[in-house]
């Protein structure tokens, strides 16, 4: 009987957790909503301005949408705004401890906050948001025509590698780099970015399907190289063309001018396994991107894989290949079956 009434005793309590649990769930959804009733309203802005608003849409793809707003804004009561109090924000490194700290010791921690560069309402993880944004967030500061015009006293083609790098690939000790390819319209590229597909754009495009099947046209999740070619070379999809990144897979708050990415070898090193992998990234409805793998080699095979994407030294085509030693090859032979000819022929030119 004891032993039954202890087992009672603890599915009732098991159960209470769970419900408390959810409780605490639904509670703090409901705080999201009700603060999102006002300041997702864009007559906010008329009350306060535009810092009080805030994108319903973007916030919620965010992980601080997951920890709830009263986590970092703690002071808010039920009676806000009519209670007078201005809220309290939470410090970024109460989460962030390691990224702030690397981040205060950098070359940007004295001129930028981190509000400055990333709006905690709308911030997203490097593998949601393109190569592009991330540079765009550095334009804020540092003008691009400027930028454009150091980089071009020592840097070959610099408007090039700023279409296919992002700053933090090469302004930060980031690392596990992959070749990330966006889906973008044809035309003339601006001087920081391309001009990126939408996902309507790319809807309209896959007729009602989703927008992966443009490429991967077998669903299975990973595109292949002969998928890859198809997209490229069908003349349905003439208006759009994939652009190649260099992107950190994990990206370091550590912002510096750093010796090592001055050598081209960095990037554009010897040998055809460097920087192999490579991803397809389809924007989402609400901004952020997904990501698609492709098979491996798919960099190497620059004349009908990605015929954007090729990083000369780390990249080699097999085609490419062919035709180089055929070349060679004939500027050998020739002189050799010439001078075999001549060799062959002389008796009857010393007797002509």
């Amino acid at each position: 009987m004891a032993h039954k009434n202890r087992y009672l005793f603890f599915v009732l309590t098991v159960s209470l957790m769970l419900m408390t649990g959810i409780g605490m769930r639904a509670a703090e959804a409901m705080e999201n909503e009700d603060c999102l009733g006002c300041h997702g309203d864009s007559y906010i802005i008329e009350e306060g301005g535009q810092r009080l608003f805030i994108d319903q849409s973007r916030f919620d793809t965010t992980a601080h949408a997951d920890v709830g707003c009263t986590t970092c804004h703690e002071s808010v009561t039920e009676d806000h705004p009519d209670d007078g109090n201005v809220p309290s924000k939470a410090s970024c490194s109460d989460c962030h401890d390691e990224t702030y700290e690397t981040y205060t010791h950098s070359a940007h921690g004295e001129n930028a906050a981190c509000s400055d560069c990333h709006n905690p309402h709308a911030v997203r993880g490097p593998l949601a948001m393109s190569g592009f944004d991330m540079n765009r967030q550095c334009a804020a500061c540092h003008d691009p025509a400027e930028t454009l015009t150091s980089h071009s006293e020592w840097l070959p083609r610099a408007e090039l590698h700023m279409q296919a790098v992002p700053c933090v690939s090469c302004h930060t000790v980031s690392d596990d780099f992959v070749i990330t390819l966006y889906v973008e319209r044809t035309g003339p590229r601006s001087e920081f970015g391309v001009n990126l597909a939408s996902h309507a754009e790319l809807s309209q495009a896959a007729g009602g399907k989703s927008i992966q099947s443009l490429i991967d046209t077998d669903g299975n999740g990973l595109i292949s190289l002969a998928e890859l070619r198809a997209f490229n070379m069908s003349s349905q999809y003439d208006d759009f063309r994939l652009w190649g990144m260099i992107t950190a897979e994990s990206v370091v708050h550590k912002y510096d001018i750093l010796d090592n990415r001055w050598d081209c070898t960095f990037c554009h090193a010897s040998g055809p396994q460097a920087m192999q992998t490579s991803y397809v990234a389809f924007p989402n409805e609400d901004g952020t991107y997904t990501r698609v793998a492709v098979e491996k080699g798919a960099v190497l095979d620059a004349l009908i894989g990605t015929p954007d994407f090729y990083m000369m030294g780390s990249t080699r085509n097999d085609t490419l290949s062919i035709i180089g030693l055929l070349i060679v090859a004939g500027g050998m032979l020739m002189p050799l079956a010439h001078g075999t000819a001549r060799f062959l022929t002389r008796k009857n030119r010393r007797d002509h």
